[in-house]
């Protein structure tokens, strides 16, 4: 095994031997209908297939994992429209950007691959509202699964507290999404969702609080099954978080801290979030085992 890492201005290229293992697109030429902002995809496990989906048709800001918020106030950093209490979802002048600002860190060592960079959380209105380091690395924990972890220190550059939120705290019942999103491919719809509870579908464990989720789904053209772990740190705020998780339309696992309630970030503040991602040629079975080894990266 021999990780490599190269880095040109717009995205990181993460590679395993032969094999690449993600794709990080940290400035990526999007429409500002959808939201500007760093995404992977594609992503792919030790064996080479691909887990993820990019800018599918039925929601076009869904790019494989990215970092995601649907309400900043009364922003947008998610992608289409806004949900509105009493009018559902309209398409709002509030899709904001996150621009890449520059590279702090590009590298592989010890066997661990590493990226971090700055970015600023800007409104479509122009408006500064939240400076960020990002940091993603990438390592192999055996022969059938890697990990990749993500951190986020964001800090609040206004002169007043910003309120992150969801559609659920703006009043949509069980619609709590926004965080550390990923998509799955269209033939991993009706795949299987795992808890340390057991294994369910995105209807029933949907809104349930977990410190790890995992999604088992199966793959076209090969007979053969994947497996994503996400877990996350136990110093997040709202830890555990709940999930917003789907397999009944479509694959989606997201550990989402402000389901139903909100967070509010003084002004000067900064908030940190740390998730560990399991990438496996495996089944649900080896989920549990998934989940300790990325507790030990948190």
């Amino acid at each position: 095994m021999t990780l490599t890492l190269a880095a040109t201005g717009t995205e990181a290229v993460v590679s395993d031997g032969a094999v690449e293992l993600l794709r990080y697109v940290f400035a990526p030429g999007t429409a500002q209908l959808e939201s500007p902002k760093p995404y992977l995809h594609p992503i792919r496990t030790r064996a080479g297939r691909e887990v993820s989906l990019f800018r599918p048709w039925d929601h076009m800001w869904h790019k494989g994992i990215a970092w995601s918020l649907p309400v900043v106030d009364d922003e947008n950093f998610w992608g289409g429209p806004t949900y509105l209490a009493g009018q559902g979802y309209v398409q709002l002048p509030n899709d904001g950007t996150q621009s890449h600002t520059s590279v702090a860190e590009a590298g592989v060592d010890d066997d661990v691959a590493r990226f971090a960079h700055d970015l600023e959380w800007v409104s479509e209105g122009g408006r500064r509202m939240l400076s960020e380091r990002r940091t993603l690395t990438v390592r192999v924990l055996d022969e059938t699964t890697w990990a990749l972890t993500v951190e986020t220190a964001m800090t609040n550059v206004t002169d007043a507290a910003i309120a992150f939120g969801s559609p659920t705290t703006r009043g949509r019942d069980n619609a709590g999404y926004g965080g550390l999103f990923w998509r799955g491919p269209r033939s991993f719809t009706g795949g299987r969702l795992v808890t340390a509870d057991g294994v369910g579908t995105g209807d029933g464990v949907r809104g349930q609080r977990h410190e790890w989720m995992a999604f088992e789904g199966r793959h076209d053209v090969v007979d053969a099954t994947s497996l994503i772990v996400m877990a996350d740190a136990a110093e997040n705020p709202h830890h555990p978080p709940q999930w917003f998780a789907r397999s009944e339309e479509f694959a989606a696992l997201n550990p989402a801290p402000f389901f139903s309630e909100e967070l509010h970030l003084p002004a000067g503040d900064t908030v940190v979030f740390r998730y560990a991602v399991g990438i496996a040629d495996a089944d649900a079975e080896a989920a549990p085992g998934i989940a300790a080894g990325l507790r030990l990266l948190l």
